[in-house]
């Protein structure tokens, strides 16, 4: 048995730059934080026939090709694995809360078949691998940033370039700095999961039609990102809750489906009676999880479960993808 742990994500700043429809025009920059919640792939020889897929829903196939699970598909099937194989997937958050559950799957599942076929990987590989089915094989509206930080993790400053090219670095942020920034963030689930395909396919509409307010607003998140990297880096920490609440003020104007009367409360709420200095809501939006900046997670905790949100409670992954079992 072969077993991978792969982390999920926060955007720091600048998301929505990450997607083609914008980088290849201007170019791209993301910071992202991986977190210790994870997906946990496990690939295994079956003794039963055919593909035994285990995940949110149980697939037994004879063929690849009558695999329902997208990603599993087009995985298996780049990989040319044969059957008999059993795959199972677990979870620490649901998929569709807006911390990159689905590249960090197809990032656990690929590094589970590199391992299963005994052939070494990178975290580059493994990110490019990801973009290869999500982006090219499936045609996803997506961007590229989870990719890159489920492979990696850490705290990394992404850059993406006209020509496709990506470069990646650890944000250069000291240990104190690092520890604050860790004790003064929060994230609560709303409740609901939501597809961010219907907003990824309105903004990579918008942005090839040159609509001006969609380029002037992710022009701006890219601009913040590289604020919030020279904010961070020279441990300015309190200075990045404002700078979050720049980006979610821009944010939410970005499409209809961003934000709603419910979620604006909530973020009146967090700001006034929790003493958020600044937050925004994690992903491409309209549910899933509010990230805030804190001086009294108490005071903030307190408002929010009144409202009826639960905490996750979270710290930063600096492992990335790796191979917790190798039975193989």
């Amino acid at each position: 048995m072969i077993m991978t742990r792969t982390p999920l994500r926060i955007s720091i700043g600048g998301g929505g730059s990450d997607l083609p429809s914008y980088y290849r025009q201007f170019g791209g920059f993301v910071i992202s934080a991986a977190i210790n919640q994870y997906v946990y792939i496990s690939v295994n020889r079956s003794f039963l026939p055919g593909y035994l897929l285990k995940y949110s829903e149980l697939e037994h196939v004879s063929e690849r090709k009558h695999i329902r699970h997208p990603l599993l598909r087009e995985a298996l099937t780049m990989h040319e694995v044969e059957m008999p194989l059993e795959v199972v997937s677990v979870a620490d958050v649901p998929a569709g809360t807006g911390l990159g559950s689905s590249a960090t799957f197809l990032v656990g599942l690929m590094h589970a078949l590199y391992a299963y076929k005994r052939q070494p990987v990178t975290a580059e590989m493994l990110a490019r691998d990801a973009i290869e089915v999500e982006m090219n094989r499936l045609e996803e509206p997506v961007g590229k940033q989870d990719q890159y930080i489920a492979a990696y993790g850490g705290l990394l400053c992404q850059e993406y370039r006209k020509d496709d090219s990506v470069a990646v670095w650890p944000l250069a942020i000291c240990d104190t700095a690092l520890r604050e920034l860790r004790d003064s963030l929060m994230l609560f689930f709303l409740g609901r999961t939501r597809k961010a395909a219907e907003l990824l396919t309105e903004q990579k509409r918008r942005c090839e039609c040159q609509d001006k307010e969609m380029l002037e607003g992710l022009h701006f998140t890219k601009s913040l990102g590289r604020e919030i990297e020279s904010v961070l880096e020279r441990g300015d920490i309190d200075a990045f809750g404002p700078l979050l609440d720049e980006h979610w003020q821009r944010k939410r104007k970005r499409s209809l489906g961003m934000s709603n009367d419910t979620l604006d409360q909530l973020y009146g709420l967090a700001r006034k009676d929790g003493a958020a200095s600044g937050g925004k809501l994690v992903g491409a939006g309209g549910s899933g999880f509010f990230l805030f900046q804190t001086k009294d997670r108490k005071r903030l905790r307190d408002a929010m479960g009144r409202a009826g949100l639960q905490e996750l409670d979270f710290s930063f992954d600096f492992d990335g993808s790796v191979v917790l079992l190798r039975n193989h």
